[in-house]
């Protein structure tokens, strides 16, 4: 097929995926946790559980890019045969009404959601055309994130109208991840070729060799630790009857699901012009504050306006922080090893995202969640600090396009 028409088919296929992505990207950030909350009132462990499902599968996305090297199975058909295991795991949930099932089921469609990353990756390489690439890309990140926003008001309402519902919303997830399935099958892919050895891990050996790369991913490490501890503390927040909040079903969505990607709709393509013309250090630490006075904004307010507000600052930072997480290392990293680097920030960013939850709920039992919020600050402002330096290599970065869908810090 040439490339015109490889570029036609997928552009087709993606915007249509899009509308899934953005209902799928509800269930992780908000949904699942809910019902953790109100439909099994779901204690630490579970709830942790449930928050890191997304982070397994960045955690193990090096392990699945190697499998499907050894299969010789094309990229896409691949990301099809995962959608098709993360919908079994949304419908063994809808079919099994049990706190165990849930869990195990939330685990499974979320890994594999985020699981898929490093495939989409190659897929953009190979069928996108460099100069319209991010152009072709940010449109249907749009699309997603009005999915999201949009599918955050329904579904609140659905559950809002009786939480016995969820099982309904969940065969609801399942179908998303049938039709994303077959929008993968549609979309024409090669096989990935293997090149540098066959160990999973090897592109790790990147962070020994590349100072700035190691100093950066400390840093984001703190602040994105940080930052995806506070994430499932937000529905924990508003939907556990214990902080009194007494808010609804549906407000918990519209401030957890609704008013945060409504922000990032409005900024992505303010945030998208600054990331190709800042400086990337000095545009990370502008995120970073960014992130910090969210979070002390929503966790120390317990009225309505103030909860928005925080909601609001928590969207136009996320969605820069969607641009810097999957663009950056397209500035700094040698042509031929951007996949390599990114397979490692991936990698950190499962390893934080599988921690954060399990040590944000636990703290959250012993220490008052304004405080959780004063600590999650004090990390961020610790990474931005040690980042101040790097300022000045951030003007020998050179220009980026996207790579990869964006996911959390």
């Amino acid at each position: 097929m040439d490339e015109p028409n490889r570029t036609d088919l997928t552009y087709r296929y993606e915007r249509r995926r899009a509308v899934t992505a953005g209902m799928i990207e509800t269930a992780g950030h908000t949904f699942l946790l809910l019902i953790a909350v109100r439909g099994f009132e779901a204690g630490a462990t579970a709830k942790a559980l449930v928050a890191a499902g997304g982070s397994v599968g960045l955690l193990i996305s090096p392990l699945v890019v190697t499998r499907v090297e050894a299969l010789g199975v094309p990229t896409a058909q691949a990301a099809a045969r995962l959608a098709l295991l993360g919908a079994s795991g949304f419908l063994g949930m809808a079919l099994l009404p049990w706190l165990p099932a849930f869990v195990l089921g939330s685990i499974l469609g979320t890994m594999c959601s985020s699981a898929a990353i490093p495939l989409l990756t190659q897929i953009y390489q190979d069928n996108y055309p460099e100069k319209i690439r991010g152009r072709l890309f940010s449109r249907t990140v749009m699309i997603r994130i009005a999915a999201a926003a949009l599918f955050s008001e329904l579904a609140g309402r659905l559950l809002g109208a009786d939480m016995r519902n969820y099982r309904w919303l969940l065969l609801v997830f399942a179908a998303a991840f049938v039709f994303a399935a077959h929008c993968y099958s549609r979309i024409p892919s090669r096989p990935l070729r293997t090149v540098g050895g066959t160990h999973p891990f090897r592109a790790l050996r990147f962070v020994r060799e590349d100072p700035l790369f190691r100093h950066t991913l400390l840093c984001w490490m703190l602040m994105g630790f940080a930052n995806l501890m506070m994430v499932p503390i937000r529905v924990e927040y508003l939907a556990n009857p214990k902080y009194q909040l007494g808010l609804s079903i549906g407000q918990v969505a519209l401030l957890t699901g609704v008013v945060p990607n409504l922000a990032r709709l409005v900024m992505s393509p303010i945030w998208g012009l600054l990331f190709d013309r800042m400086n990337f250090f000095a545009l990370r630490v502008t995120l970073n504050f960014g992130f910090a006075i969210g979070i002390l904004t929503f966790f120390l307010s317990d009225q309505l306006p103030g909860l928005i507000a925080g909601a609001i600052i928590y969207g136009i930072s996320t969605a820069g922080g969607d641009v810097a997480w999957g663009l950056w290392v397209t500035k700094f990293a040698p042509h031929d090893r951007v996949a390599d680097y990114m397979s490692v920030h991936t990698f950190f960013t499962g390893v934080r995202g599988v921690l954060a939850p399990s040590v944000a709920f636990y703290l959250a039992g012993r220490l008052p969640l304004p405080t959780l919020g004063w600590i999650s600050a004090g990390l961020i402002v610790v990474a931005s600090v040690l980042l101040l330096p790097e300022i000045r290599t951030g003007r020998l970065a050179r220009p980026a396009t996207a790579l990869v869908e964006e996911v959390s810090e």
